[in-house]
């Protein structure tokens, strides 16, 4: 199924990629608890992340767009590849944070880009950017908090990344 506007792949991808991060840290937490290392730190950006979800559920269901066919999918991948990184151990949660992450902020830079060329939708635009922040910034914490001390951090983050990539281009089509 496609949709009609450029903005409504946008809210959908963008939707779909913050309800995968909740997924994330759910099973993320769900192996580590809230004892374990890093589990304030993954606690306050699953919040933020909650956050950011449901104001793109608000704008989807303001603008009239449906979320991807592919959530059920998203959400067991997402809650998988957190309680996969979690048993690898904290650095390895902190690993996937910065990968993710780090797809994310290239990919809302992208779409900024095309909403200040177009200018035609400042909300969207608005929203975005503020989430970017918030991704970068937990990219930042996570990248202080060991990421890079992850067993094989460079294959680990990139595997990471290169399924970020093809989720993103799934959800933008599907």
């Amino acid at each position: 199924m496609t949709y009609k506007t450029p903005r409504e792949r946008m809210i959908r991808v963008d939707q779909a990629g913050e309800f995968g991060a909740t997924r994330i840290y759910e099973g993320q937490l769900a192996v580590m608890g809230n004892r374990g290392p890093h589990s304030g730190e993954i606690a306050a950006m699953a919040r933020q992340e909650e956050g950011h979800r449901a104001r793109f559920d608000a704008l989807m269901a303001e603008r009239g767009v449906r979320p991807t066919i592919l959530q059920p999918f998203w959400s067991i991948a997402g809650y998988g590849l957190g309680v996969a990184t979690a048993l690898i151990g904290p650095e390895a949660a902190m690993a996937c944070t910065a990968a993710v992450e780090e797809e994310i902020d290239r990919h809302y830079s992208e779409q900024l880009d095309e909403l200040e060329a177009d200018g035609d939708d400042p909300e969207l635009a608005a929203m975005i950017e503020e989430f970017r922040e918030d991704e970068r910034e937990h990219r930042d914490a996570a990248l202080a908090a060991g990421a890079e001390r992850a067993p094989a951090y460079p294959l680990l983050a990139g595997a990471i990344r290169l399924g970020c990539r093809a989720a993103i281009k799934l959800a933008e089509r599907i």
